[in-house]
């Protein structure tokens, strides 16, 4: 069986020495004689692939002490609620920059429980389609705000902060799902950090929190249980059981940047060279076209488009015919999106600028 190059923005591919270990070790881990799909999360062994996983993104992302690691559910989008639920403890306020669709929902979401008048849209980029990121000094922020909330990477429409603003004490939160571990970040820059796992870190199930601790310690009044950062701060995420087998996965991902890619500058350093390497392409093409402004530019997420709705479909099913799948862009902006998350080798991007070179002069 050969497998295909997989660009797809999420559930997107895993690093296969990743998907080879899991294989062998489904029937016994660790010689436990158990699948970690089939273990008591209350297990010791289970246990330790919990304290292992944090230990590793600690190591990785350079996480400070007093900044704790929250394995979750729900996705992302359960964020969006958890946020404003715990963090506008305070004035009840809160700021959010708009570069997406993703954003805009989480801006959503906070007015639903926040109300209209509390959140405050500190930038965006609604004007231009969002294909470039505000910049910093466009950004006007609201005194007394309890957070600000940016999406740093934005998947749909392939846009990434060149910086990250300065928000003086005001908490800087942000959604990193779809750039997690794919370059150093500074996290004592941010008072909240959150992902969805299926895109850089394992399969779909998992979510990771990274806040300060202060900041977890309270709530609004009302909050479900359950969405409390509080309650699985004191659980040390096993208040009810956990995804344990995505975070397992996560675990080996873990395992890989640091022992197979020597850590997160050198993963920089590969995303890079993947992304300057498609840029270049579609910069010169005669038929291809990115759509995001060059100080922008995502090293995850590459839209792009032929400038004809039904050249487009005609290269999405001719490129999955020839191994290359999940090409086709969002269903909100369309055309084209390659999505070359950390598990895509460098011979894939290659191998798909080679196909395109030759769609172009057949349909150019």
């Amino acid at each position: 069986m050969s497998r295909v190059y997989n660009f797809s923005a999420g559930p997107s591919m895993l690093p296969e020495a990743v998907l080879s270990r899991a294989a062998a070790e489904m029937l016994d881990y660790g010689g436990s004689g158990q699948s970690v799909m089939e273990m008591s999360h209350r297990s010791a062994v289970f246990q330790s692939v919990v304290d292992r996983t944090e230990a590793l993104l600690r190591e990785l992302m350079g996480i400070p002490e007093d900044y704790a690691v929250l394995f979750l559910q729900g996705g992302a989008s359960t964020q969006f609620a958890m946020v404003p639920l715990n963090l506008a403890a305070g004035s009840g306020r809160a700021d959010y920059v708009l570069t997406g669709q993703w954003a805009k929902k989480a801006a959503s979401e906070g007015k639903k429980l926040l109300g209209e008048e509390n959140v405050h849209i500190a930038g965006s980029s609604a004007d231009k389609t969002f294909s470039y990121i505000p910049a910093e000094e466009s950004l006007s922020f609201s005194p007394g705000a309890d957070y600000v909330h940016i999406c740093l990477n934005n998947t749909i429409y392939g846009t990434l902060y060149p910086y990250i603003p300065d928000t003086g004490d005001t908490p800087l939160v942000a959604d990193i799902s779809s750039m997690i571990l794919s370059q150093p970040l500074p996290v004592s820059r941010f008072g909240l950090l959150y992902a969805g796992a299926q895109k850089n870190m394992g399969p779909a199930g998992l979510t990771v929190v990274i806040g300060k601790k202060a900041l977890l310690e309270a709530s609004r009044p009302g909050t479900p249980t359950m969405l409390q950062y509080k309650t699985h701060l004191d659980a040390g995420s096993m208040y009810n059981t956990p995804p344990c087998y995505a975070i397992y996965i996560c675990m080996l991902v873990l395992e890989w940047l640091k022992s197979d890619i020597g850590g997160l500058g050198e993963m920089e350093k590969l995303n890079r060279e993947k992304a300057e390497l498609l840029y270049s392409f579609l910069d010169q093409s005669r038929l291809f076209k990115g759509t995001v402004e060059k100080g922008s530019r995502s090293l995850m997420n590459i839209p792009f488009v032929t400038g004809d709705k039904e050249l487009d479909g005609k290269f999405v099913k001719e490129a999955e015919k020839a191994g290359f799948v999940n090409l086709k862009g969002h269903r909100t902006v369309g055309g084209m999106r390659a999505s070359i998350y950390n598990a895509m080798p460098v011979e894939g991007v290659r191998a798909l600028i080679e196909f395109m070179k030759g769609f172009e002069v057949q349909n150019g």
